[in-house]
């Protein structure tokens, strides 16, 4: 199973398999002033060919959320590329959090805090030895089940989307499997190997969430407990959350 090719086609974006050296590109031009500096939503989302709102209508993570989440994704995590925007995202919280800035008015994450190779902020490996995509993915249809809306039609829905996005076998079990038994947040929380892998376990699933309701309240305040996330770095979070 390639799980970096299984992200794609989960959030529906041919471009991420290539995203981080590509970022890393996109960085080194930013920095050698080539760049305009602004906002992920820029250059990141016309790094994914200026697709936007089709990304996640088009992936998988689309007919798992249905159509009020699919809207947020198209804003969010699709739109920004990943991985790679996730440890941006990340990044930024962590040093806005440290700096002692308050929340609301901090900066938010630009195209130079897209995290090198190598970075605890872009990490390959969870804390079980398995791809960080796979991690990612599990928290993200852990929160999309939180409200309890994935009923027998939906599992029809995202059963005939998986077989057309022609995954391999391993690929369509893990996706069944995280469905049929979405991990709790503490088995999420036993994925992250430090507290960078935490923040963005948290982040996944709260961009694959509108948190309107009280189960998927209820669920993101488990997940930020038993990631032992403080109030403040989450605040930060939710921060870059809006900011994105």
């Amino acid at each position: 199973m390639d799980a970096q090719k299984l992200l794609e086609q989960f959030l529906g974006s041919n471009a991420l398999g290539n995203l981080g050296g590509q970022a890393q590109r996109m960085k080194d031009q930013v920095l050698g002033g080539q760049g305009s500096g602004a906002g992920l939503g820029g250059n990141l989302g016309a790094l994914l060919g200026g697709q936007g709102a089709g990304l996640a209508a088009g992936g998988l993570l689309g007919v798992l959320l249905g159509s009020k989440s699919v809207r947020k994704m198209a804003g969010g995590m699709a739109a920004y590329g990943g991985a790679a925007a996730l440890g941006a995202l990340a990044f930024r919280a962590f040093q806005n959090w440290q700096a002692g800035q308050q929340a609301p008015a901090a900066p938010t994450a630009t195209q130079a805090d897209v995290p090198r190779e190598g970075s605890p902020f872009l990490p390959r490996t969870a804390s079980d030895g398995r791809p960080f995509a796979l991690a990612l993915l599990q928290s993200m249809i852990a929160a999309a089940n939180s409200d309890g809306h994935i009923g027998p039609e939906e599992h029809k829905q995202i059963f005939e989307a998986v077989n057309r996005a022609g995954l391999d076998a391993e690929a369509k079990a893990f996706i069944f499997d995280a469905l049929a038994n979405p991990p709790t947040p503490l088995q999420i929380a036993a994925m992250a190997n430090g507290p960078e892998q935490a923040a963005e376990l948290y982040l996944a699933a709260r961009l694959a969430i509108d948190p309107d309701l009280p189960a998927e309240k209820a669920f993101l305040q488990s997940l930020s407990q038993a990631l032992n996330l403080q109030a403040g770095l989450v605040a930060h979070l939710e921060a870059q959350v809006a900011g994105a």
